[in-house]
């Protein structure tokens, strides 16, 4: 069933309105007819069936028929602190992490980037990125919008990062500890850091170490930029949500 995401104060009692972009891709592009059902989620857990009454393309109106609480979302916290990796590597990052479960995916710039954003173009940037996490929501029936922040600093990365329960750099050098030091199943707020393609520098590892992350070592195999936070986050999908049940 087609999902949207709408704020709680666009919701009524027993009806729910769509307009601009949503209106217009439920009556153009899905074609959907009086009768047909959509999912609306308020962006709080919440998710609402509906039954269309109208479909203009300036305006969709749905009556309620019931309401629910929205369970696929992790009951953790899980904040993707990515450098800026080349090409469209952190489209992909951003659609993949909020997939398996991130909260919040923060890029930021350091010392190995090879790309640098222009101040200029960072919002831009930021709201394309915004229209990646909410498409990938919706596919994968998040009960949130995840949210995408414009690029930061390396420092500014680290400074938020180290309000997390647990916080940690994923770090190819010495003195690492393993994943699963880390995602140990105790936590509920994990903010970690992934480097761009040239790996984080030994000045930047005691950086973070000073901040009070630790230095995480994902094992054996070298992985690309784009893999390593997938690989965090889907460690930490299995020992929150898939080995208790096992």
């Amino acid at each position: 069933m087609s999902r949207f995401f709408l704020p709680g104060d666009r919701i009524g009692e027993d009806t729910v309105t769509l307009t601009g972009g949503d209106a217009a891709h439920i009556s153009k592009s899905l074609r959907m007819r009086p009768g047909e059902r959509i999912t609306v989620c308020d962006m709080k857990q919440n998710e609402f069936e509906c039954v269309i009454c109208k479909a203009d393309p300036d305006c969709v109106t749905a009556k309620i028929e019931s309401r629910r609480r929205n369970d696929a979302e992790p009951p953790y916290r899980a904040v993707v602190y990515q450098a800026l990796p080349k090409g469209d590597k952190l489209d992909t990052v951003i659609q993949k992490s909020v997939e398996i479960g991130a909260v919040r995916i923060v890029p930021f710039e350091c010392e190995r980037c090879v790309v640098r954003e222009a101040k200029e173009k960072s919002a831009r940037l930021a709201e394309r990125r915004r229209k990646i996490a909410e498409e990938a929501a919706k596919q994968c029936g998040r009960g949130i919008i995840p949210e995408v922040l414009e690029t930061v600093s390396f420092e500014e990365a680290l400074m938020d990062a180290r309000n997390g329960d647990v916080a940690f750099m994923c770090y190819e050098g010495d003195g690492t500890l393993p994943l699963g030091k880390f995602v140990s199943g105790t936590g509920r707020d994990y903010r970690f850091l992934i480097g761009p393609e040239g790996g984080f520098s030994k000045k930047e590892a005691e950086a973070a170490a000073e901040a009070g992350l630790g230095l995480c070592g994902l094992g054996k195999r070298i992985l690309r930029t784009e893999t390593a936070a997938l690989f965090v986050l889907s460690c930490m999908a299995y020992v929150h949500e898939l080995a208790e049940k096992n």
